[in-house]
């Protein structure tokens, strides 16, 4: 199929963007690597009478070291991510989630903001974010402001952002040196979504877990944040663990559910069995450093 007929801008400048939002009053729909955007074009499931390309606005994209941690721009390629030294030296999980982001194809056009903002249930960059304690930036006409990622979700594809608004910026918070990174995935084949996805941090200092930040992909209608997994963690050492324990009140934070792929049952099982796992695998690699 062909999509509806629309305008197309290609804005220089997040203000112009900003502007053309607000002026469309909600008919606009933006353009960043259209991994998804595309496909929903041409089945003209989205309707949009303007198309504003984002592309051509170099603030939006990059990676770059700010103070306390690491930003984002929205528009910075999969791939880019994928190889950048300052995640690979800094945040190397939102490296191992990018890699299962798709196919090497699709990774080479997707864009990271892209798949944060649109917020699939069941992929891995929004559950990254929220585990880690991302911020969100958010602009408009009106102004800026931050969203945590853990409250920018309200439900399936849909978060807080207003018809006249764009996001703007991803930082994630520094983690200290050393720290563990969790992440774990079970997938029909790879590059589908995720049946079950896991992925998070933990920060050791002086051998008792100082900081935890775990989130769930799959598991419900947004990220779920493992909340009361964080909580039984932080002040631990990694010898008294009871990884069993930890993986039944990880999987109590989820909502899974059933579909035409598996059950909401399995998806509790098998997430129990990899969040324990994930932890055992964890532990072993501190001790062996």
């Amino acid at each position: 199929m062909k999509p509806a007929p629309f305008d197309y801008v290609a804005p220089a400048s997040v203000e112009e963007a900003c502007a053309t939002l607000a002026e469309a009053c909600g008919g606009a729909a933006v353009l960043a690597g259209g991994q998804t955007l595309i496909p929903l074009l041409n089945l003209r499931m989205s309707q949009p009478f303007i198309l504003v390309d984002i592309n051509n606005i170099p603030e939006l994209k990059g990676i770059t070291r700010v103070d306390h941690g690491i930003r984002i721009g929205p528009a910075t390629r999969q791939c880019d991510a994928v190889d950048s030294d300052i995640l690979i030296q800094d945040l190397p999980v939102i490296v191992e989630a990018v890699r299962h982001v798709g196919h090497h194809q699709t990774r080479n056009r997707g864009t990271v903001g892209g798949s944060i903002t649109l917020g699939e249930p069941a992929a891995e960059l929004p559950a990254t974010a929220v585990a880690l304690g991302a911020t969100i930036e958010i602009r408009s006409s009106q102004g800026i402001r931050q969203v945590s990622a853990d409250e920018f979700y309200l439900g399936p594809y849909m978060n807080v952002l207003e018809h006249d608004e764009l996001v703007t910026g991803i930082t994630f918070p520094g983690w200290p040196q050393g720290h563990l990174t969790i992440f774990r995935e079970l997938a029909q084949r790879p590059g589908d979504f995720a049946l079950v996805g896991l992925v998070g941090a933990l920060a050791i200092e002086a051998g008792k877990i100082t900081h935890a930040g775990l989130a769930w992909f799959g598991m419900g209608p947004t990220p779920m944040k493992a909340r009361q997994a964080e909580q039984l963690l932080i002040g631990q050492s990694l010898q008294d663990i009871d990884p069993e324990i930890i993986a039944e009140s990880a999987v109590a934070d989820t909502a899974p559910f059933d579909d035409q792929h598996t059950s909401a049952e399995y998806r509790r099982t098998v997430g129990t069995r990899l969040f324990a796992r994930a932890l055992l695998e964890a532990i072993d690699a501190q001790e062996a450093v």
